[in-house]
């Protein structure tokens, strides 16, 4: 407890000391550096798969094994330019839009 004054001392001498533009950038500091984090974190994995999504959807073919994004099981029976026509059962067919395909299920 004794050497707290000391140091408030020397820290105030320290503060003082400094331009108005360093402390406003170490101020700053902080935030950028969050923001970083966040980027490469979140922000730059989510893209990433959102592309990966696109593209899957883009290169759709008929007689892939897909799974919709509602859990459903087929495979693709004609392929348009919005839309995809599933077959989920024998004689059992499905027209859904093509964002509604959450993946493709490896063949066998």
């Amino acid at each position: 407890m004794l050497f707290l004054p000391v140091a408030l001392a020397f820290a105030e001498d320290a503060t003082a000391s400094t331009t108005p533009w360093m402390s406003q950038f170490v101020s700053m500091a902080p935030i950028a550096v969050l923001f970083i984090v966040f980027y490469f974190l979140l922000i730059r994995p989510q893209q990433k798969k959102a592309k990966e999504q696109k593209e899957m959807i883009s290169n759709l073919q008929k007689g892939d094994n897909i799974i919709s994004s509602s859990g459903i099981f087929g495979r693709i029976t004609s392929v348009n330019e919005d839309s995809v026509t599933v077959e989920i059962a024998e004689n059992v067919r499905v027209k859904m839009v093509k964002d509604a395909v959450a993946s493709r299920k490896p063949q066998g």
